[in-house]
C-alpha cells in the first residue's frame, strides 16, 4: 500500500480542543461549512478533503480503509496530540477505524449518518463497487445530480439541494472515488466496534434514506460509552441539513468529553429537534 500524500483542510477557531471532520463518499470539507462557521466558537475546527477528493492531491497508489485512517492520524498529528474526530458516512467508517486502529489519537468520537460498512451486506458491497464506473460513465456533474438529491430528506429545500449537488461534482474524480468505494465495500466493522474505547456521539437523521436508523443504531449499541441521537427532520446529511440542532448536540458532547464551556449546553429548540438515548 501506498502511503497517503498530503491532504487539503479547510481550518477554523484558533483555541480549544481539536475536532477533525472527515466527509462523507461524495463530499469534501465544504460538507462542513455550519461546523467550520459554528463550532469554531469553541474548538479549532479541522475539516480535510480525503485523498483524492477536491483541493487534496490524488494518492500515488491505491489506498484501503487503513490508509484513509492513516491518512486522517496525519491530520491529527499535524495540528496537535489527539482529537475529537467526527465523521459523516464514510467518514463515520474512517472515523471508527482510525479510533480502532490509532486509539491514542482519538479522544471521543461523533458519528453520524453512518454504518458498520458497506461490506456487512453484499448487495450493498457490489453496489458500492459499481459506483466508479458509474462515474467513470457519467462524469461528476451528471453522478452528482443523479445521487445528490438522494442524501436529504424529501422535503429539504432546493437551495440545499442544489448545494450538495455542486459540492459533490465539485469534490468526486477517479481514482479517488473509486478507492473510497471499494474501501466501504470491503469494510465491515461489527467486530472491531465493539473494542473502541472513545466516548462516542452516534446521529442520524430520521429520514435518512442511505444508511438508515437502523445502521446507527448497530454502532450505538455495539459501543460500551455512547450517546444515541435521532435529528429531526433530516435526511442522510444532518450536519447541512439540521446544522442548529446537529451543532448543539455535538457541542453537548463536546462540554462533557472536552469540558469546553459552560455556554455550549443544548439550547431548547435542539432539545426540540432531536431524541437522545445514552448507555455506559
Amino acid at each position: 500500500m501506498t502511503a497517503p500524500v498530503p491532504v487539503h483542510v479547510e481550518e477554523a477557531g484558533s483555541a480549544g480542543p481539536l475536532l477533525l471532520c472527515l466527509h462523507g463518499i461524495g463530499s469534501s470539507s465544504a460538507a462542513f461549512a455550519p461546523q467550520l462557521a459554528e463550532l469554531s466558537a469553541y474548538v479549532r475546527v479541522v475539516a480535510w478533503d480525503a485523498p483524492g477528493y477536491a483541493k487534496s492531491a490524488d494518492p500515488e497508489g491505491p489506498l484501503d480503509l487503513d490508509g484513509f485512517a492513516d491518512a486522517a492520524a496525519e491530520v491529527i498529528r499535524e495540528h496537535g496530540a489527539s482529537a475529537h474526530v467526527l465523521g459523516v458516512s464514510w467518514g463515520g467508517v474512517i472515523a471508527l477505524r482510525l479510533a480502532a486502529r490509532h486509539p491514542e489519537l482519538v479522544d471521543s468520537l461523533i458519528v453520524a449518518d453512518s454504518s458498520a460498512g458497506s461490506g456487512t451486506d453484499p448487495a450493498k458491497a457490489d453496489g458500492m463497487r459499481q459506483r466508479a464506473a458509474e462515474l467513470a460513465e457519467l462524469g461528476p456533474r451528471a453522478f452528482a445530480e443523479r445521487r445528490g438529491p438522494r442524501l436529504v430528506s424529501p422535503d429539504a429545500p432546493p437551495e440545499l439541494v442544489r448545494r450538495v449537488v455542486d459540492s459533490m461534482a465539485a469534490s468526486v474524480r477517479l481514482p479517488g472515488y473509486a478507492y473510497a468505494a471499494e474501501s466501504m465495500a470491503a469494510a465491515d466493522l461489527r467486530a472491531e466496534i465493539p473494542r473502541i474505547a472513545a466516548p462516542t456521539l452516534v446521529l442520524c437523521g430520521d429520514q435518512d434514506r442511505v444508511t438508515g436508523v437502523e445502521a446507527s443504531q448497530v454502532i450505538a449499541g455495539s459501543l460500551h460509552k455512547t450517546a444515541y441521537v435521532i435529528v429531526k427532520d433530516a435526511g442522510h446529511l444532518a450536519n447541512q441539513e439540521q446544522p442548529g440542532a446537529f451543532n448543539a448536540w455535538v457541542l453537548s458532547h463536546l462540554r462533557i468529553t472536552a469540558r469546553i464551556p459552560e455556554q455550549a449546553r443544548i439550547p431548547e429548540q435542539a432539545q426540540a429537534a432531536g431524541q437522545a438515548h445514552i448507555t455506559e
